[in-house]
């Protein structure tokens, strides 16, 4: 007899409603638990303790679904908020002289900020004509002497 012939015919055998890749689901398990109930034998049913386990299992399957849903929306939360952040810390260094490594020639060069905005999850500064990632700004010195001064700042801050 040949084995492979054998097995080759058993390819795909009872796997129409098998998906590798999709994992089962509270509705699924619902399903498997009524079509359980239907097709017990009724001279020997399930007992209660079974029964009642596979509640509780069904209530942790749906409870595991639910954290899981909130750790997904407390995670967007977190990246909406951490760009946000950026978004107020670049903004506050508008009119500010600001000292930051060039990442090209990593030489430092100092100039003032006249915007921001976010770019691919990063806070760029707009530094002299120069597009530069808040990450690296090294120093902040104080306000542009070439400000238009409607901040009411005297200057003698560092």
């Amino acid at each position: 007899m040949d084995i492979s012939a054998l097995s080759s015919g058993l390819n795909g055998y009872g796997t129409e409603g098998v998906s590798t890749g999709e994992e089962l689901g509270k509705d699924a398990f619902m399903q498997l638990l009524v079509s359980q109930l239907q097709n017990q034998d009724p001279i020997n049913p399930q007992s209660n303790e079974h029964f009642i386990a596979q509640l509780a299992q069904f209530s942790s399957l749906e409870q595991m679904e639910n954290l899981n849903d909130n750790f997904l929306g407390l995670a967007v939360l977190q990246q909406s908020n951490a760009l946000m952040s950026q978004l107020t810390e670049g903004s506050s260094l508008i009119g500010q002289n600001v000292t930051y490594i060039d990442p090209a020639t990593q030489e430092s060069i100092s100039g003032s900020v006249t915007s921001v905005r976010i770019e691919e999850g990063i806070a760029v500064l707009n530094v002299g004509g120069q597009d530069v990632p808040l990450l690296n700004v090294v120093e902040i010195t104080g306000a542009s002497d070439s400000g238009d001064g409607d901040d009411g700042d005297s200057g003698d801050e560092e």
